[in-house]
């Protein structure tokens, strides 16, 4: 009689090549706590510093009316607490975006603006911006002007693909790499035809990315969006578990790959819109961060999307509160910031990587 051997099941977290080495629960709660305080002490950071105590105490008793306003509440609640709630839903949208686009495409080098987005959010707000819309319909018009440019390339990318079944990753990255490199010209087009010197300033620095437009106006929808795409992810992590293994391996286990491609895709063009709307590009959160968070909880999405968004989420509002400190009074662009921390990063961890191959 033939003895066949029992093929051992695969373990999601194993196929990362840095072994999970701390309890997933354990982490998470540890990021859950650590994101309010962190929230607290980034709040209180500036040219005029606020007690974490006195934070807390301005936030609790509310914003005050009128002429009752001294100068801490009108900082913290109309300069600061915004653009702090602003960071921590683009952090956290960009790093789980990025994470779920890595899984869908089956490629570690996947960021959030694969699709081509953050092209067409700039071209959008450049168009505003250079006309003079900006100036004659207030800020908020970059922001709207922002998100429909980036709802333009969402829609070209839906083209490109086709109506086909055969979606892989690869068709994914060379649809949004296209749009991305179209639109990245015509905004350059843009500046370039532009008279107007402030013009060309402030859309240069939009396209580096700030959290410097935030305001009450506009948080709800993106924390609303954030919320929503956050929560289908994860609902979804089973099967992102099952895609990063390949379209066979998730077709017999019933997933199927094209449909999920596409829900992906959307899902995160319009979360990453919502965001780059109103932050502008800022880069190598969506790239660096899964990457850790990896190291951190194993590879499974369940754990690993909520873990991402939390990282995300700190580091984009201590890049920021850098960024508004480290040349005070003037501000880095964000993007320039989260560049030159995250690539130091990201080589250690290709680094580490490549010595773990190499046992």
């Amino acid at each position: 009689m033939t003895v066949r051997a029992r093929r051992p099941s695969v373990n999601i977290g194993e196929l990362d090549p840095i072994p999970r080495r701390r309890r997933p629960g354990v982490v998470l709660a540890v990021l859950a706590v650590a994101t309010p305080v962190v929230a607290v002490l980034m709040v209180g950071v500036g040219q005029l510093y606020v007690t974490p105590g006195e934070v807390v105490g301005v936030v609790i008793a509310g914003p005050a009316a009128g002429g009752g306003r001294s100068i801490v509440d009108t900082v913290i609640w109309e300069l600061r607490l915004p653009r702090v709630l602003t960071g921590l839903c683009v952090g956290a949208v960009l790093a789980a975006t990025g994470c779920a686009l890595q899984a869908i495409v089956r490629n570690d080098l996947a960021d959030p603006y694969l699709l081509g987005v953050s092209s067409g959010a700039s071209l959008g707000a450049a168009v505003v911006i250079a006309t003079g819309l900006g100036a004659a319909l207030g800020v908020v018009s970059a922001t709207v002007g922002a998100f429909f440019g980036a709802i333009a390339s969402l829609v070209m990318v839906v083209l490109l693909l086709g109506g086909g079944r055969a979606l892989s990753g690869s068709r994914l990255v060379l649809a949004g790499l296209t749009v991305g490199y179209f639109m990245a010209a015509v905004t350059n087009l843009v500046v370039v035809l532009s008279d107007n010197r402030d013009a060309v300033r402030a859309v240069m620095f939009w396209m580096l990315g700030s959290l410097g437009r935030s305001s009450w106006d506009e948080l709800p929808v993106l924390a609303g969006s954030s919320v929503v795409a956050l929560s289908i992810m994860i609902l979804w992590a089973r099967r992102l578990d099952a895609i990063g293994l390949g379209d066979d391996v998730a077709r017999s286990l019933g997933v199927d790959a094209y449909r999920l491609r596409l829900q992906v895709t959307i899902l995160s063009a319009l979360a990453i819109a919502a965001a780059v709307a109103v932050s502008g590009a800022i880069g190598f959160v969506g790239l660096v961060v899964p990457h850790l968070a990896r190291q951190l909880v194993g590879a499974g999405h369940r754990v690993l999307i909520p873990t991402s968004a939390l990282i995300g989420a700190l580091v984009l509002v201590a890049a920021d509160a850098l960024a508004r400190t480290v040349l005070s009074p003037r501000e880095v662009p964000l993007g320039i910031l989260t560049a030159l921390l995250g690539t130091p990063l990201l080589m250690y961890m290709l680094h580490r990587r490549q010595r773990f191959e190499s046992r």
